[in-house]
């Protein structure tokens, strides 16, 4: 992809397109914990310093350490870039972005006008909003919907049209947690006339639990808020790319292309967001498998309560889609399973920590659980080290017209986001309370 440039740079600044290497022979926390923070060059502080600086002194016009003006770039944004390559396994470009959000329009802008999107039907309320309602009204942007979960091949190859270029992924969806198959949407993707890209939001598993890049996706993209950072103290996203471009597929050109966009508008992260979420990607993997543990055994609780109409959480060894889930776990997930004694996957496996269920009684009931509850926080988002509960139909998901959310199994359904607080105590937190609102 041909883009303007300043300085023959994406973003103006001679680290715009460096590729940042990750060592293939380090484990996936001793990749968190020290690439992209090395110690100080000048100082030899071990945790790097925050660079609050705006400008960038030249030593000639043009000529300087590869820093201009911060929003080109800055230090603390590429040293977590760095770690972001680190995690994502197969990823060779990482950019982090102001949030999720700003990371899904500046992939959507990246189209150009007129052009249409193929997505997961039951996508974050945010996204579908921006399709709907943003891209398609500033970029003439067309979004068809599809159940890529259960779909034939032929009806999603039916659903793509001349001008398709992008498949919009979540798997698990949020906040059913429906399961796609990425390499099968992948190789639909390559079969189809128009060659679209493939993007998966990674945001519910992690680079912990999932590496879809490795199986075949172009674009990984994260809301950084949740699980990378992980103590609900940031708003950050990030858009990733692999490592080696393909005769069909220019990653350099698109890393660049997008480096470009996020200039032109400033869609960028501050400096101390971009060291905090650095801070909370070091702890990720550890994070990850307690949330994984705790959510497998919240919802193996929930499965046997008389109270629980319905639990969804593709772990569970009951889950129709279980097999499927088990094979798209990472690498580092799987040699993760190895080590846990058989009495801990007696009902399935660790795989995120969400969960979703419904409760006898409908939305009536499900409203009046959540206040009750002394743990699990009412409260939106997820992936932070404190466990919350919400109503997405009210809630993360309103945007959605209610025929939609009641077809998609929205309606009624609560989300918990299963933090790393002690099992036990999630467990008797939800005994206390659901038996009293079923029915």
């Amino acid at each position: 992809m041909t883009i303007s440039t300043t300085n023959g740079h994406a973003n103006g600044h001679a680290n715009g397109l460096k590729h940042l290497k990750r060592s293939p022979e380090l484990g996936f926390s001793t990749r968190a914990i020290h690439i992209g923070s090395e110690p100080d060059p000048t100082t030899g502080a071990i945790i790097p310093p925050i660079s609050l600086s705006t400008t960038y002194r030249q030593d000639e016009v043009g000529v300087h350490k590869g820093f201009e003006y911060s929003r080109s770039g800055n230090p603390n944004r590429d040293a977590l870039e760095r770690t972001l390559v680190g995690l994502e396994a197969g990823a060779g470009h990482a950019i982090a972005f102001a949030s999720g959000s700003a990371t899904t329009a500046t992939v959507l802008q990246s189209l150009g006008p007129n052009a249409h999107v193929l997505s997961v039907n039951d996508v974050y309320g945010g996204t579908f909003r921006y399709l709907t309602r943003v891209a398609k009204e500033t970029m003439g942007t067309e979004s068809t919907f599809v159940d890529l979960e259960n779909t034939t091949d032929d009806e999603i190859l039916g659903a793509m049209k001349e001008n398709t270029k992008l498949i919009w992924i979540e798997s698990p969806t949020n906040p059913t947690l429906r399961l796609i198959d990425i390499p099968r949407i992948v190789a639909l993707a390559r079969r189809a006339p128009s060659k679209p890209l493939v993007l998966v939001d990674n945001t519910f598993l992690s680079p912990f639990y999932a590496s879809p890049l490795l199986q075949g996706a172009d674009i990984v993209v994260h809301s950084l808020t949740k699980y990378v950072n992980g103590h609900s103290d940031v708003i950050m996203g990030a858009a990733i790319l692999p490592s080696s471009s393909t005769p069909d597929r220019d990653y350099d050109g698109l890393a660049q292309k997008l480096r470009f966009l996020q200039n032109a508008h400033g869609a960028v992260p501050s400096a101390f967001d971009c060291w905090l979420a650095q801070r909370g990607a070091k702890t990720l993997a550890v994070r990850m498998k307690a949330h994984g543990l705790n959510a497998l055994r919240v919802a193996s609780y929930l499965s046997s309560h008389p109270a629980v109409e319905h639990v969804i959480y593709p772990g569970l060894a009951s889950h129709p889609l279980h097999a499927l889930a088990r094979a798209s776990l990472s690498p580092h997930t799987q040699n993760f399973l190895s080590t846990l004694p058989p009495s801990s996957l007696a009902h399935g496996i660790p795989y995120g920590g969400m969960v979703s269920f419904r409760v006898r009684g409908g939305s009536r009931s499900a409203e009046a659980l959540l206040p009750k509850l002394r743990l699990f926080a009412l409260a939106e988002s997820l992936g932070g080290v404190e466990s919350l509960a919400e109503l997405p139909a009210q809630m993360t998901h309103a945007s959605i017209p209610p025929a939609e959310r009641e077809a998609l199994g929205i309606e009624g359904l609560v989300r918990l986001s299963c933090g790393i607080e002690e099992a036990e105590d999630l467990v008797e937190d939800l005994r206390d309370c659901v038996g009293g609102v079923g029915g």
